[in-house]
């Protein structure tokens, strides 16, 4: 028989809401974003040591703003010269892939977790978790909300309050709710 978080890495419908050991390991990520979030800016290495612990795989140089939420932590890894600016939010029920030189601007949300559109199941606790990922030199603008399940492709901006809720290819521009692209980008 599986456990949850199995279910939850291969995509099922899963309990997030009454499992010990889910439980458990959320506890234990909110308690590091706690001591996180509470840590003066100027402690910059102390900062970087916890996010080192919490996350699952980081870049040599990175800088998450103050303050940062996630679920787990350890179903998020990022690449070199990551950015996220204040008020960050990632849910990893599943993993979270950053590239190489991503610019994250404040406000910004990554939600692998979905739910039953059946109400009984809804209110069992169960949810599902589908991989977020986001390809090399990728520009997010303020208050994007990226659904579960999407791919954003290398080179691409997406416009500020957009809600990504479908794959975005590589080397655009897209934008709004739903998220679409607008224009072809040119890279020299």
């Amino acid at each position: 028989m599986k456990t949850e978080k199995e279910k939850a890495q291969e995509g099922l419908l899963y309990d997030a809401n009454y499992d010990a050991e889910l439980l458990a390991e959320r506890a234990v990520c909110k308690e590091i974003c706690f001591e996180y979030n509470h840590l003066s800016p100027s402690k910059v290495a102390e900062r970087e040591e916890l996010l080192r612990r919490l996350l699952g795989k980081t870049g040599k140089s990175f800088l998450i703003e103050q303050p940062f939420n996630c679920d787990y932590g350890y179903n998020i890894e990022i690449g070199e010269n990551f950015y996220m600016n204040v008020n960050g939010v990632i849910l990893d029920g599943a993993k979270v892939t950053f590239g190489d030189n991503v610019f994250i601007a404040p406000n910004c949300g990554f939600y692998t977790a979905g739910h039953p559109l059946d109400y009984k199941r809804r209110n069992q606790g169960l949810e599902y978790a589908y991989p977020i990922t986001v390809g090399n030199n990728v520009w997010i603008g303020a208050g994007v909300s990226v659904l579960p399940g999407v791919t954003i492709g290398d080179n691409t901006v997406i416009g500020a309050g957009s809600v990504v809720a479908k794959d975005i290819p590589a080397n655009v521009v897209a934008v709004g709710n739903p998220c679409r692209v607008i224009k072809q980008l040119v890279n020299e």
